[in-house]
């Protein structure tokens, strides 16, 4: 889930950027400290917006910055357990896919993938269902379950499991061909239907 959050931090202006818009170098010195950053609470950081920056300042002994009070928003995406997102393919390897959601990777183990043998072809790099025929790879478009969450401490990307083992998930294609079926057999019944009251 993507997030809009605003905080409120204190930060350092350096000696050498007196001088400079002190709006252009606050913003440069939150985005340093929490752009590309993966928290516990914040989850994965992707940008820093509307950053305001106090124009008094204070100084501590011994060091030549000045230290402001800064409210800023944060973009963020928060990947919740049993959340039902999508994604792309963005690589297939024998154990299963790894699927672009947000910012981030989640793996697709195969045995997570469809009710279905699975098999791996490493020359198209290809995961194919034995019964089914139904082929995945790179760049197929996916809806997905979000099954474990690990972000991890600081300096970790993190870990994203995910499942399309239940009704009206995994690949797009797939989820159109089963609900056709049924949107047919419902057109027929009521096709029987109408034509009968006549």
């Amino acid at each position: 889930m993507f997030k809009l959050i605003t905080l409120q931090d204190t930060i350092r202006i350096p000696p050498e950027t007196f001088g400079n818009p002190l709006e252009a170098v606050g913003r440069q010195q939150v985005k340093s400290k929490y752009e590309g950053v993966v928290d516990e609470e914040l989850g994965y950081v992707i940008a820093v917006t509307k950053v305001e920056v106090s124009p008094i300042g204070k100084i501590i002994p011994g060091d030549g910055a000045t230290y402001h009070k800064v409210s800023f928003q944060l973009l963020t995406f928060y990947p919740m357990i049993q959340e039902v997102i999508e994604g792309d393919v963005a690589e297939i390897a024998d154990f299963g896919a790894f699927v672009r959601i947000g910012p981030v990777d989640a793996l697709l183990h195969v045995s997570q993938l469809m009710d279905d043998f699975i098999s791996y072809d490493e020359k198209q790099g290809v995961l194919l269902g034995k019964e089914t025929k139904r082929k995945l790879t790179t760049g197929d478009q996916v809806r997905v379950r979000i099954t474990a969450v690990s972000l991890g401490r600081a300096g970790s990307s993190g870990k994203i499991g995910v499942t399309a083992r239940q009704p009206f998930l995994g690949k797009l294609e797939w989820i159109k061909e089963d609900l056709k079926p049924a949107s047919e057999s419902k057109g027929k019944a009521e096709e029987k239907g109408s034509s009968g009251k006549a």
